[in-house]
């Protein structure tokens, strides 16, 4: 990779982190300030960076338009919808969907709930450990040795995983799997709000709707969920697997 091309890819991400001045652009990049402003005056002309009235730069509209295409990509994402959208109805609180994706949780869908659990996740990355997301999409893997088997048989036996303090922000999230084909763990659904204002066992008897949501979406995946569905909560069915088609159809029949 050439060095150009690096030092835009690197002060794309940083953008992507917060607005950056002038002076902090070239300082995170490690170069002068002539070189850092012609790097984002390109993405600028790009649309992938624009300049605040502080004269700060912050992400560009081309960026979200890509990272949008992007997310349309993961099918997962059109399937869960409408549960997503059910979930949060019933129960008030953020609901996201995401999925393990090179080492890392990828956050694909959000219905934000009252109150919010902090800003939208949509499209971001977190690390996988110390996560109750991470927990449940590593408990979906092979295991990888008998510390983190010891670690991640309860979350398979129990079925879900929760967190109190996610990222190590004031949030409480308690998370479920969504099962593909085989079985095999294809993304996590999770019910998130401010640890502040509703507290972690409030979360945790809603468990039981979080499950019904996840069995739902796989079966509509086209997965093999275990046993814990509610049709008359989440349209799931128990016959057989539903298509991706009837699966989306039948998210109209809930109650």
């Amino acid at each position: 990779m050439s060095q150009s091309v690096d030092r835009a890819l690197t002060l794309l991400d940083a953008l992507g982190d917060a607005p950056l001045s002038l002076e902090q652009a070239a300082s995170s990049l490690g170069v002068h300030k002539s070189t850092a402003l012609r790097l984002l005056r390109t993405l600028e002309e790009h649309g992938f960076a624009r300049r605040q009235p502080d004269l700060r730069y912050r992400i560009g509209g081309r960026v979200l338009s890509l990272a949008h295409r992007a997310l349309e990509d993961f099918d997962i994402r059109q399937v869960a919808a409408p549960y997503l959208a059910a979930l949060n109805a019933r129960c008030g609180y953020t609901v996201r969907l995401a999925v393990l994706h090179d080492g890392e949780v990828l956050y694909l869908d959000e219905v934000a709930g009252h109150p919010a659990a902090g800003p939208s996740r949509i499209g971001r990355r977190a690390p996988v450990t110390d996560t109750a997301v991470g927990r449940v999409l590593l408990a979906g893997l092979p295991a990888d040795g008998p510390c983190e088997e010891a670690e991640l048989a309860a979350v398979r036996r129990r079925g879900w995983a929760a967190e109190p303090s996610e990222h190590r922000e004031p949030v409480a999230c308690v998370a479920a799997p969504v099962a593909g084909s085989g079985g095999r763990t294809v993304a996590a659904c999770a019910l998130s709000a401010p640890a502040g204002e509703v507290p972690s066992t409030e979360l945790v008897r809603m468990v039981p709707e979080l499950l019904c949501t996840a069995e739902a979406i796989s079966l509509a995946y086209g997965g093999s969920p275990t046993p814990r569905w509610c049709e008359n909560r989440c349209g799931a069915r128990p016959a057989g697997h539903a298509s991706r088609t009837s699966g989306r159809a039948s998210a109209g029949r809930r109650r």
